[in-house]
């Protein structure tokens, strides 16, 4: 996303300010201990298209950056595809295959425009993190109050944990699958935790090998759900007709709310606001920072292509093989692989294993980002100085430690997972907020972004995408606790919840925009007259 307006324009004193405590904190950037990154492991991906130009008199004689080259781009692709397996968790899959059983393919307009929504999402955490140095857990630390950051930070971490205990449970489920049943959902769990050292000794070997690392499984869901999608052969124009064409009906719309909702993931924010900084780029440099934007741009929307078709093919095969069936409303992750086995199986066709595989991969990726990016949160609110192993292993332990507990009852109980999936739902759709608000205002703020902060026309464009998820979520939420919550007792500790809930948002939202001083500058004005 490019800067609004003229770079120069509005370079205030504050622009100004910003600059140089950039410039003069840019020693303690290299502190291997505050940074996303250690400066050894950062690319480098300044490489000019012409060996004998220099890149920086070109931009401040044309006031463009160099021209597009596609190694650079290569360079710079790495990131998106990280943040991109947010999109293809075990949860989101879970959401895609009841949709379309449910649905059919009725939603699938819902399903484009709502990556589309995420898309923008992410670029704005793109754009904190290249413009600032900084990733937005730190840039929380440095603008919000200790009482603030200590509340923002918990709320990141229940998010985290949440969402990393139903993709521990989905590859545990995948693992089941895989081993025709051998192996218990709680043994799964087990498997799964050891992925957290494999994360760390991938990293050793850099950055890249990891990107590589989740190239290889994102390709692996694309094959196996992609299969899945030719052998069981959809309407093609029933497809073309759900992308094009908005349907929404009360019967549906549960499942609506389902696909928007997983669509922005809390910690994947804070994640892609740190993962863009592996790539050196100097903030001081503004046709770096500017290039950087490009490429980044460029790379996320590629990388976001990929799980939308992933989606797709999951929500068309189960629109294809269930909808308007009976097993359209008992179906789900554990099940969903023997239901297709029966519909489309056969000696040649072994989609339980496919589904099976799929899964897994989705899982393995899914546990191994959540661990990244607690590190990052932790690091970032926390300003913690431990080693990564020690970091990574207390991030896996917050996960690891209740889905055991959990599992272990689940194999007692058919229904506790169930019950865990809406109970983690919830809990991830309440803390939507807490990371959305801080990075629009955090973005559209000068004293933050400098010239690279957005105009007023994205934010208002922002403010109302990000209103969507957050007033969904609230309809979600409102839903879900008037049919659990029963009693005098209950219902006004509720009401003093939601009453505190909105307040800190309210407090968040106000605290880092320039509202107020819209407000009540004209009111100092008009005293100041009569004085």
């Amino acid at each position: 996303m490019a800067a609004d307006g003229d770079p120069a324009a509005g370079a205030g004193p504050d622009v100004e300010a910003h600059a140089l405590l950039r410039a003069s904190s840019s020693s303690s950037d290299e502190d291997p201990e505050q940074c996303a990154f250690e400066p050894a492991e950062k690319i480098v991906v300044s490489i000019a298209a012409d060996p004998d130009a220099d890149e920086e008199d070109l931009f401040s004689a044309t006031g463009r950056a160099p021209p597009f080259s596609w190694r650079k781009l290569w360079l710079f692709t790495g990131p998106g595809f990280l943040m991109s397996i947010a999109f293809l968790d075990p949860g989101n899959l879970e959401g895609d295959l009841q949709a379309g059983a449910t649905a059919g393919d009725t939603l699938l307009w819902l399903l484009l425009w709502a990556t589309a929504m995420g898309l923008l999402v992410q670029l704005l955490a793109a754009r904190l993190g290249v413009a600032t140095g900084k990733n937005l857990a730190e840039l929380c630390r440095d603008e919000y109050p200790d009482w603030v950051r200590r509340a923002l930070w918990l709320m990141a971490e229940v998010s985290m944990v949440s969402a990393d205990i139903q993709e521990v449970i989905g590859s545990a489920i995948a693992i089941k699958i895989l081993s025709r049943g051998f192996l218990p959902i709680w043994a799964g769990v087990v498997i799964t935790a050891l992925d957290c050292f494999i994360f760390l000794s991938i990293e050793n070997y850099g950055v890249r090998k990891l990107e590589a690392l989740f190239a290889v499984l994102i390709a692996i869901m694309a094959w196996s759900f992609a299969w899945m999608f030719i052998e069981t052969k959809p309407n093609g124009k029933d497809l073309i007709v759900g992308l094009l064409v908005p349907k929404l009906s009360s019967r549906t719309l549960r499942q609506a709310v389902g696909i928007v909702g997983c669509v922005i993931t809390p910690h994947n924010v804070f994640l892609h606001s740190a993962l863009v900084q592996s790539r050196k780029v100097d903030q001081n440099k503004e046709y770096q920072v500017r290039e950087a934007l490009r490429y980044y741009s460029i790379e996320s929307t590629m990388a976001l292509v990929v799980p939308f078709m992933i989606n797709l093919f999951v929500t068309t095969v189960f629109a294809k093989g269930f909808y308007g069936t009976e097993e359209a409303r008992t179906i789900g992750l554990e099940n969903a692989g023997q239901y297709l086995q029966e519909k489309f199986g056969g000696d040649y066709f072994p989609i339980l294993s496919i589904w099976g595989v799929g899964l897994l991969a989705a899982g393995t990726s899914s546990t191994i980002t959540g661990t990244y990016a607690g590190q990052f949160i932790m690091d970032g609110f926390l300003n913690w100085r431990l080693k990564k192993w020690m970091r990574a292993m207390i991030t896996r332990s917050f996960a690891i430690v209740p889905t055991i507990v959990v599992a272990l009852y689940f194999n007692a109980s058919e229904s506790a997972l169930d019950v865990l999936n809406e109970w983690l739902n919830v809990l991830q759709s309440v803390q939507i907020p807490f990371s959305l608000i801080p990075l629009i205002t955090l973005v559209s703020k000068e004293q933050v972004m400098g010239v690279f902060k957005i105009g007023l026309t994205t934010q208002i464009v922002t403010w109302t995408v990000a209103s969507l998820p957050i007033l969904i979520n609230g309809y979600l939420l409102l839903d879900f606790f008037s049919s659990e919550i029963r009693g005098a007792v209950s219902g006004s500790f509720l009401c003093v919840a939601v009453v505190a809930y909105a307040a800190f948002l309210l407090y968040l939202i106000l605290r880092c925009t320039e509202l107020p001083n819209h407000v009540f500058t004209p009111v100092k004005n008009k005293d100041a007259s009569f004085t």
